[in-house]
């Protein structure tokens, strides 16, 4: 199982705009989120065995985003083509099964993933009220086979400071997954 690091985005980044389609057809915007006193943005993909590995602690973290008023969307920018377990109807069906209450979108493009410089599945950003981020990094220290829980704690930890008003530490793990799947030709240079 190959491991690709985030790329770790610097913090105070602006948050790089997107409108994208989720599978059913809908488009969901940055701008639909201006009143959420923060936004999580999720590079995710159906296949990825890290992304499966914290499945279920995802669907409840998006859950208790839900209840804070806080955003959050999931994009998925793997080349379809070569990967069809990542195409817009298994999204749908993906997020179904898992009980993902937030929206779970595709950038055909993938020039939201290189906005982002997104590396990998799953790769995570936390962006205040203001639109800056504040967190980029692991869900937490769990990976396939470590035998650690998923819980979320570090994705959960940097949420909670920043609806408190505490600062954030500025230390932060990447996240660890598969790469994004770029299509031939389309690999931005931070993909190595």
């Amino acid at each position: 199982m190959a491991r690709t690091p985030s790329t770790m985005l610097p913090l105070g980044t602006q948050a790089p705009d997107f409108s994208l389609p989720a599978p059913a057809g809908e488009i969901v915007s940055l701008s639909d989120y201006r009143d959420a006193p923060a936004l999580v943005v999720a590079f995710l993909c159906n296949h990825c065995p890290f992304v499966k590995h914290i499945r279920d602690g995802l669907a409840r973290f998006g859950a208790d985003c839900d209840d804070l008023g806080v955003g959050m969307v999931a994009i998925s920018s793997n080349d379809v083509e070569k990967y069809p377990a990542d195409s817009p109807a298994e999204m749908a069906r993906e997020a179904k099964s898992a009980g993902y209450t937030f929206p779970y979108l595709y950038d055909e493009s993938q020039e939201v993933a290189k906005a982002y410089r997104a590396a990998c599945t799953p790769d995570f950003f936390l962006f205040n009220r203001e639109r800056k981020l504040v967190y980029r990094g692991q869900f937490d220290g769990s990976r396939p086979g470590n035998d650690l829980p998923v819980t979320g704690e570090d994705l959960r930890s940097a949420l909670d400071a920043l609806l408190a008003g505490r600062p954030i530490p500025e230390d932060q793990t990447p996240s660890v997954g598969c790469n994004i799947k770029w299509r031939p030709g389309n690999a931005p240079d931070y993909a190595g």
